[in-house]
């Protein structure tokens, strides 16, 4: 046998050796990449219920409340005491709640070591207040934003909006929920008894290191962070007594990758009551609901007496390719919260045919149009700049945005200030889940969606808003752009660049000089 034979021979079995081995490596992380916590667990914990945050009237009818953020620990497991942030409390905030028409104004003050903020998710209000990551609070500082609720009843959050550190932030426990009530909603016979009979659900995926919450994104999950577990308002295993034959479920996908695909495991109908910024105008029958990180839904399931009645998700046909559903979580399942029905459960009234007007725009007064593509590296092919403004908008106009994802990964697309309407997807009509009035929306790979917004202001040159991948991880690396809100006639050039990001002094009322341009 000659020399190059040999050669050749031992050549064939390193490569066969190094073939095997990078097959064995990637059937490994295969099957081992898909989670499911479905029948494994025993749900032996009560639902915490965020309690509402107390709040005082001025004077002048102004509702005030106060948040504080501080650093504690939570005891999730018994025994086992875990580092976290939370709003006045270790572990998430309280719920608020205002009216339609309120003024309401919020004392936020930062009790934690690094500087950090309050977004307010879905609210409709001057871009000065918005809390995005020009509006940072330093440590032991305070930010007072104050506006006028004007939008319709919906569910709505607020969480830290720090550029390049908001998901760790949010992960860290620093989120809560913001309900809005109206007069149109009070008068419909849905359920109103907040956590008795309208139960927040605010869903995270955690992991545990020993008694640390973990925050390593494990290998080949580009989306971002993904748990093994679920927590319910920050309840691992978490069960609910309900005494009422129908219960409202208020769902926050308050997780920071990952995407739900909820219902029941009887596949049971519910009721679609709400998108991100309120009512449907009439309920939607399904038995799914997909929720990606930052959507809201309202959902009414009927209970009979006696039973247990599991939320769970379900694993997603439309996650994207097999890679993506396997390695970004579309695989999954989770048992979520188990709600455990009285022997005898108190009558509720059938759900009404009619829930309301949507006062998001068709579209057909449109003035322009701009186009979005969503990658990994930036938006649009640019990455997030603070001190750039990508888009200008003009107050009291209507635009179709056209947001296409062809990155390869799930993304989802998230718009400050505005309630949108989706027009189309992938140039078909929008499903029912679709059709309610929509902040955040979720894009697979290979997704094209038309929305349309309406900017009705207040104008504000100097003080932008933002649109963002949701998926906190694709933020912070720079999935972000900012637009502005502009009076009729007002030129580009005439525009300043971004303000500052960081407050400074020791209390920040959100009226000063310095966030005014």
């Amino acid at each position: 046998m000659s020399r190059f034979r040999r050669v050749l021979i031992v050549l064939g079995c390193v490569v066969t050796v190094l073939v095997a081995a990078v097959g064995g490596l990637l059937t490994w992380l295969w099957t081992g990449a898909d989670v499911s916590t479905v029948g494994k667990e025993r749900f032996d914990n009560a639902l915490v219920i965020p309690p509402l945050a107390q709040s005082s009237v001025d004077k002048d009818g102004t509702r005030v409340f106060d948040l504080r953020m501080r650093a504690g620990e939570t005891e999730f497991k018994d025994g086992t005491k875990t580092p976290t942030w939370g709003f006045n409390g270790s572990y998430l905030g309280p719920t608020l709640r205002a009216a339609r028409g309120e003024k309401v104004r919020v004392r936020i003050t930062n009790g934690i070591k690094e500087a950090s903020g309050v977004h307010w998710h879905g609210m409709h209000l001057p871009a000065r207040m918005d809390g995005g990551p020009h509006q940072m609070i330093a440590p032991g500082d305070t930010w007072t934003p104050h506006w006028t609720v004007d939008q319709p009843a919906a569910t709505l959050w607020y969480h830290p909006h720090p550029h390049g550190a908001t998901e760790r932030h949010v992960r860290r426990g620093l989120a809560g929920m913001f309900i809005l009530d109206d007069e149109k909603s009070k008068q419909l016979a849905l359920p109103k008894r907040y956590g008795i009979d309208d139960l927040p659900v605010i869903v995270q995926d955690v992991r545990f290191d020993g008694a640390e919450l973990d925050d390593g994104r494990r290998i080949m999950q580009n989306v971002g962070f993904l748990g093994d577990r679920t927590m319910v308002n920050g309840t691992l295993r978490p069960y609910r007594e309900v005494g009422d034959e129908l219960i409202r479920l208020r769902l926050l996908n308050a997780s920071t990758a990952r995407t739900y695909s909820f219902g029941f495991p009887d596949d049971r109908a519910f009721s679609l009551l709400a998108t991100d910024g309120g009512l449907l105008e009439r309920p939607e029958s399904m038995d799914r609901v997909q929720l990606s990180p930052g959507e809201r839904a309202e959902i009414a399931v009927r209970i009979r007496a006696g039973e247990r009645v599991m939320l769970r998700s379900f694993p997603q046909d439309n996650y994207g390719d097999a890679w993506q559903r396997r390695f970004g979580g579309g695989d999954d399942s989770f048992d979520v919260l188990e709600l455990r029905a009285a022997d005898e459960l108190r009558p509720s009234p059938r759900i009404p045919a009619e829930l309301g007007e949507l006062e998001t725009p068709d579209g057909g007064d449109a003035v322009r149009g701009r186009h979005f593509d969503l990658k990994r590296s930036g938006i649009n092919g640019r990455a997030m700049d603070m001190g750039r403004v990508d888009e200008t908008v003009t107050r009291g106009t209507t635009e179709v945005w056209t947001v296409r994802n062809s990155n390869g990964m799930p993304h989802n697309f998230h718009v400050h200030d505005v309630q949108f309407r989706v027009l189309e997807v992938n140039g078909e009509a929008p499903p029912p889940a679709l059709r309610g009035p929509k902040d955040t929306v979720f894009l697979p790979n290979g997704t094209t969606m038309r929305l349309a917004l309406r900017f009705t202001g207040p104008a504000d040159p100097h003080t932008p808003y933002m649109y963002h991948c949701h998926l906190l991880y694709h933020e912070d690396e720079g999935m972000m752009g900012q637009f502005v809100v502009v009076e009729r006639g007002m030129g580009k050039g005439q525009r300043t660049k971004a303000p500052p990001s960081a407050h400074s002094g020791r209390e920040h009322g959100a009226h000063l000089d310095h966030l005014r341009g």
